[in-house]
């Protein structure tokens, strides 16, 4: 018994070619046939849909993002995502929150309301205008996803907290957004075409001061006198002139209010 344990516990050391184990090779290489032809598939969920979604935006604009060229993103078939995500409508509006959620909203400060409120909207705007045209899908859709709504929240609380009265906050909460989207849009084609070697506010500058040039003064005086002014100024202080007029704005509304 004791002679059969130790045959049974002592390993052959040696093959009749003379190779024992621990000299074989522990790695073969793979089998042409059992070889994988097609992409490993990344696990399905919301998020990953949402950042394939991005990619194509980034990529190739707003409207190559469709639920079939997502799902040929991710090697799957257009069925399976609308387990996660209802349509294109949805996943616009799931893309568009994700990038407001790079949206920072600050605490209000007693006197700084006037460039807090200024500031988020610059951020907001600048988001969006980072991701070609998705400010386009920002004027189709509702931002009504947790993220757009931390950033309302957020920007009611700061007009609150300066005694804007209530009403007024609710309204230019949705001017301010409606601003900021349409001049993130104007700004994402201009810089589509800027990449391209074209300046396009050059060329609109330019092309409306040779318009203008063109008038009869008699007809068109205010034209024709504003003209440096019409064709001048950088998209940048052009925004801020608006902000600066929607802000002011309110503090006359909240002034009206204090007064009555």
């Amino acid at each position: 018994m004791a002679q059969a344990a130790r045959g049974r516990t002592t390993p052959k050391t040696s093959t009749a070619s003379g190779q024992g184990p621990a000299d074989r090779p522990t790695e073969l290489p793979t089998p042409p046939w059992r070889r994988r032809t097609r992409p490993v598939r990344q696990p399905l969920s919301q998020a990953t849909i949402v950042d394939a979604a991005l990619r194509i935006l980034d990529s190739h604009g707003l409207d190559a993002v469709s639920m079939r060229r997502v799902a040929e993103e991710l090697n799957t078939g257009p069925a399976s995502l609308y387990v996660y995500v209802s349509g294109k409508e949805e996943l616009l509006e799931l893309v568009l929150d994700r990038v407001l959620g790079t949206v920072d909203v600050p605490e209000p400060v007693a006197g700084e309301w006037e460039d807090q409120i200024k500031g988020v909207v610059r951020d907001a705007r600048d988001a969006l205008a980072s991701h070609g045209d998705l400010a386009r899908a920002s004027l189709a859709v509702i931002a009504a996803g947790p993220n757009a709504l931390v950033i309302s929240e957020g920007l009611l609380t700061i007009l609150r907290a300066a005694r804007i009265p209530d009403q007024a906050c609710a309204w230019i909460l949705d001017v301010l957004m409606l601003y900021l989207s349409a001049d993130a849009y104007e700004t994402a084609l201009y810089r589509s075409r800027a990449e391209n070697g074209e300046d396009p506010a050059a060329m609109a500058q330019a092309y409306l001061d040779e318009v203008i040039a063109a008038l009869p003064r008699e007809r068109f005086p205010s034209l024709v006198a504003l003209k440096p002014h019409m064709v001048g100024g950088d998209r940048d202080a052009r925004f801020e002139f608006a902000l600066d007029i929607l802000i002011s704005g309110l503090g006359v509304v909240a002034g009206r209010a204090a007064a009555d």
